[in-house]
């Protein structure tokens, strides 16, 4: 390497350390990218984009069982698991070549290896070639996190399998427990629940999708349901027995614990931050519960460290990660970002429905004082949506009833990943009621269902 001297080295090429890497080139940094595994992280490899890639498969697959509705013939209608996973995989794979792209576009020399921090501004990097010191002003931990496991839980990655080996599964399911029900699990149970595995899930708290308000989970459980899934809400996985083929689960609802039989299990119970081997504690850094604390402004109280993304802490989302990664190169920079509010944060889940919000839950925004403005518009009363086929589904809006501020929006139905973008920007440029109502939809479109969910709250509705 020309020069081991660099104005920031980011630690981590994920959607957090890869966008900072660029934005701080773009402003004119010297910038050094360190990754031990894959450019683009989790996220592009083993998350976010192959498992959307594999959810449009079996969201085809449902179509094409439906055809008759829609006045169309297809028969012999089947699936071929390896081709599907064959496809996400690529899809995965073009992205990651795309990163490595960016880098050389920008400028961004990469170090392949696995890196520590011995000392405030230097960076040592394990690499093929043998070890490497680089040296910067300013470091960004974008380490990521990994699955959870819970002991006696823990993957094999023959019957009991995390993230990964849902991904690029050894055999199809024929009866599949989940266990927890955030938005990883549910998007696998979609995915295999829909390709015709008999699906269970398990979650611990009193309802499924647990961040997300209260209504929108209980309408998404009734779908679930309505297409043939097990949801075991308020219970607990309390250990497993392995067989060759086949897994003994003991699964304890209010005190009674029962024994099922599965021939897979797959573990989403969460995350934890990536922090070890780094020397993070030497250096002063603070860690809790697997995540580096940080400010604000993702500094961590260590002069010229930063951590952003998963590392860093909830929520737990790629696009928080990369926003982060802008912020902080910014702010190196000498420019002045705004700090990121966590609630301007939309969350999405593919399953099928789909779920997506932003801000606050009806429950969430009570709890802190407000009084609350309630609007609700079903997908049913919408052409587009009946147009399309997907009447199920519904958008609900929460708006302080004193000043008109849009304190949340949660919706569950088609496409709705896609729509929650308006309230998001509506919200961001402190939009009311008011303007919202005042804004002309175009006709006929599911973002309709937006305009009737605000006017709902306040007694206007039109189509209901």
């Amino acid at each position: 390497m020309a020069s081991q001297t660099f104005d920031v080295i980011v630690i981590g090429a994920g959607p957090g350390g890869y966008v900072a890497a660029i934005r701080a080139s773009q402003l004119g940094l010297k910038v050094a990218i360190v990754e031990r595994e894959h450019m683009g992280g989790i996220c592009l490899n083993w998350g976010c984009i192959p498992t959307k890639a594999m959810l449009r498969s079996s969201e085809v697959f449902h179509l094409m069982q439906r055809a008759r509705d829609f006045g169309l013939k297809a028969d012999n209608i089947g699936y071929d698991l390896d081709a599907v996973v064959k496809r996400s995989r690529n899809v995965a794979k073009q992205l990651n070549s795309g990163v490595g792209h960016l880098m050389k576009k920008n400028k961004v020399t990469v170090v392949m290896g696995t890196a520590s921090i011995p000392a405030p501004g230097k960076v040592s990097v394990i690499t093929a070639a043998g070890t490497e010191v680089l040296s910067a002003s300013n470091i960004i931990l974008a380490t990521g996190a990994r699955a959870r496991e819970l002991p006696g839980l823990e993957a094999d990655g023959k019957r009991v399998w995390t993230y990964k080996a849902a991904l690029t599964p050894p055999h199809m399911p024929k009866k599949l427990l989940v266990i927890g029900s955030g938005a990883i699990g549910i998007e696998f149970a979609s995915f295999y629940n829909t390709l015709g595995a008999d699906t269970t899930v398990v979650e611990v708290m009193d309802r499924i999708l647990p961040v997300e308000d209260a209504e929108i989970s209980a309408f998404a459980r009734k779908s679930f349901e309505k297409q043939g899934m097990t949801i075991i809400q308020k219970g607990m996985v309390k250990k497993l027995d392995r067989a060759a083929d086949m897994v003994t689960a003991h699964i304890e609802v209010d005190g009674k614990t029962t024994a099922h039989e599965f021939d897979t299990v797959i573990s989403a119970v969460g995350i934890v931050g990536n922090v070890e081997g780094l020397g993070l504690e030497a250096l002063g850094v603070r860690i809790d519960r697997t995540h580096v604390v940080t400010d604000e402004f993702c500094r961590t109280g260590v002069a010229g460290l930063y951590a952003i993304g998963d590392v860093a802490g909830a929520p737990w989302l790629a696009h928080k990660a990369s926003h982060e990664g802008v912020m902080v190169a910014e702010l190196i920079a000498g420019h002045k970002p705004h700090p990121i509010k966590p609630e301007s944060i939309a969350g999405c889940t593919y399953c099928h429905p789909q779920v997506a919000s932003v801000g606050l839950t009806e429950a969430k925004a009570r709890e802190r004082g407000h009084a609350v403005k309630v609007g609700r518009f079903p997908f049913i009363g919408n052409g587009k949506a009946i147009a399309l086929g997907e009447p199920e589904g519904m958008i609900k809006t929460v708006f302080d009833a004193r000043t008109g501020e849009l304190l949340g929006a949660h919706m569950i139905g088609a496409e709705v990943t896609e729509l929650i973008q308006g309230y998001v920007i509506g919200q961001k440029l402190e939009t009311t009621e008011a303007d919202l109502m005042e804004t002309v939809f175009p006709h006929p479109t599911l973002s309709e269902m937006m305009h009737e969910a605000v006017l709902d709250a306040y007694g206007r509705v039109i189509h209901l």
